[in-house]
C-alpha cells in the first residue's frame, strides 16, 4: 500500500466536519480535515443544540464552555401570533431522567467550531488545514486520491476514507454521483438580529417561541447577545426589497409595533431545502451533515443530526480502521443515518412548518387542540420531547 497522508480525509471544516475529526483524532485516527476558507467563518445560521448533542459532545471537553458562551432553554412555546394565546408550552425538565442536559442551548455553530479547532491543535492524531479547497477524487483498490487546491498550487492527497461533510453543495457528493433526493420551498427564509428585548413586549416569553399564524409565522429565538427572528419570505419578492432596511423594519414592526426603529445587527436571507441523499456512501467516500441532508431549519434538525452523523461515523471509521470490522459497516451507517434523516429529521422538520402555516381554519384549530393537550399531560409531553429533541431516533438507531 502506498504511503498515506491521512487514513481520514474529511471535506469541510464546518461544526460536523470538525466534530468528526475531533472524534476521529480522540481515538488515535490519523485524519487531515480539507476547508476551503481562509479561517473558520462565523455563520450565525445554526445555534440550536439539542440535549441529546450536548451529551454526544461532553467527552469531547467543549460542553462547558459552550454552556458559558451559550442561553439555556429551559422551555419552549408555540403560540398564535395574533392573539399572542400560548398553545402550548414545553418543560425540557420532562426530560431529566433521559439525559445530562434537560435544555436547549442557543449557542452560534461557530462557537463549538472555534471549540473543536483548539481540541484538535492538542490532539497529535488530527490536523485542519485552511484554505485548501477539495477539487475531485479517484479511488483505488485500497485508497483514495483527493486533487486539492492550495495557496501554492493544486496537490494530490492520499487516504483509506474520504468524508464529504462540505454542506448542501457537497462537492464530494457531486463527484460522488449520489443524487440528492427532494425539493426546494418556494419561499426564503430571512432570518433577523435585533437586540431589543422582546421579552419586555410579550408576557412569560420563552426564550424559543414560535408563533403560529397562516399568512406570516415567525419564530423569536433568544441567542447570547441578541434576538434572532426567522420570517417566511413570498417566493416573487424580490431579494433586494427582502434585505432592504424599510422591509425588515416593515416586517419587525409588524411582529411588535413601538415608536422607535428597530436597531438590526444582521440579515441573512437565505433558501430552505428538504432533501436527502440517495446513499450516504459510495465506495471509499462517505456523507455527513448537510452534505447527507438538508431540512429547514423549524426546531434546530440540522445542525443537531449533523454531529450525530459525525460520532456514528466515527465509530463506524473506528471500528474498520482499527478494529478490523468489515468495511459493510458503512453500509449500515449509510442505511441507518438515511432512515433517521427521512422518518425523523425531516419529518419532524416538516411537521413543525405545518403547524406553524395551517391555512384551513378546522384543521388549524384541530392540530393545536392536539398540541395543547399534549404539552398539558406529562407522559405525551415527553414523548413530544423525546422526538424533537432526536432523543427517540438515536435510541431507535440502537
Amino acid at each position: 500500500m502506498p504511503s498515506l497522508d491521512a487514513e481520514v480525509i474529511v471535506v469541510g471544516g464546518g461544526p460536523v466536519g470538525l466534530t468528526l475529526a475531533a472524534a476521529l483524532g480522540a481515538q488515535g485516527i490519523a485524519t487531515l480535515v480539507l476547508e476551503g476558507l481562509p479561517e473558520l467563518p462565523e455563520d450565525l445560521r445554526g445555534s440550536t443544540f439539542h440535549p441529546a448533542t450536548l451529551d454526544m459532545l461532553e467527552p469531547l471537553g467543549v460542553v462547558e464552555p459552550m454552556l458559558a458562551r451559550g442561553v439555556r432553554v429551559p422551555n419552549y412555546q408555540v403560540r398564535d401570533r395574533r392573539s399572542r394565546e400560548i398553545i402550548a408550552d414545553f418543560d425540557f425538565s420532562l426530560l431529566r431522567d433521559d439525559t445530562r442536559h434537560p435544555y436547549r442551548l442557543q449557542c452560534e455553530q461557530h462557537k463549538l467550531s472555534a471549540l473543536l479547532l483548539e481540541r484538535i491543535a492538542r490532539t497529535a492524531s488530527a490536523e485542519v488545514r485552511f484554505a485548501n479547497r477539495y477539487l475531485s477524487h479517484t479511488h483505488h483498490d485500497d485508497t483514495i486520491q483527493v486533487t486539492v487546491r492550495t495557496p501554492q498550487g493544486e496537490c494530490s492527497l492520499s487516504a483509506m476514507w474520504l468524508v464529504g461533510a462540505d454542506g448542501i453543495g457537497s462537492a464530494v457528493r457531486r463527484t460522488a454521483e449520489i443524487a440528492f433526493e427532494g425539493f426546494t420551498y418556494p419561499e426564503k427564509f430571512l432570518s433577523v438580529s435585533t437586540p431589543y428585548d422582546f421579552r419586555s413586549a410579550i408576557p412569560n416569553l420563552a426564550l424559543v417561541t414560535y408563533l403560529a399564524d397562516p399568512e406570516e409565522w415567525c419564530l423569536l429565538l433568544r441567542a447570547p447577545e441578541l434576538w434572532r427572528v426567522m420570517f417566511p419570505i413570498p417566493p416573487d419578492e424580490p431579494d433586494s426589497t427582502t434585505l432592504s432596511d424599510a422591509a425588515v423594519e416593515r416586517r419587525l414592526q409588524g411582529l411588535h409595533p413601538r415608536p422607535q426603529p428597530y436597531e438590526v445587527a444582521h440579515r441573512t436571507l437565505y433558501p430552505v431545502q428538504q432533501r436527502v441523499a440517495a446513499s450516504f456512501r459510495s465506495g471509499r467516500v462517505c456523507l455527513a451533515g448537510d452534505a447527507a441532508h438538508a431540512n429547514n431549519p423549524l426546531g434546530g434538525m440540522g445542525l443537531n443530526s449533523g454531529i450525530h452523523d459525525a460520532f456514528a461515523l466515527s465509530d463506524a471509521l473506528a471500528r474498520v480502521l482499527h478494529d478490523g470490522a468489515a468495511p459493510s459497516l458503512l453500509d449500515d451507517y449509510s442505511r441507518h443515518r438515511r432512515r433517521i434523516a427521512l422518518d425523523h429529521i425531516n419529518a419532524q422538520a416538516a411537521r413543525n412548518k405545518r403547524l406553524l402555516e395551517e391555512r384551513d381554519p378546522a384543521a388549524r384549530a384541530r392540530v393545536r387542540a392536539e398540541l395543547t393537550a399534549t404539552a398539558a399531560d406529562p407522559r405525551k409531553a415527553r414523548d413530544y420531547l423525546l422526538r424533537a429533541s432526536l432523543i427517540a431516533s438515536l435510541r431507535e438507531q440502537h
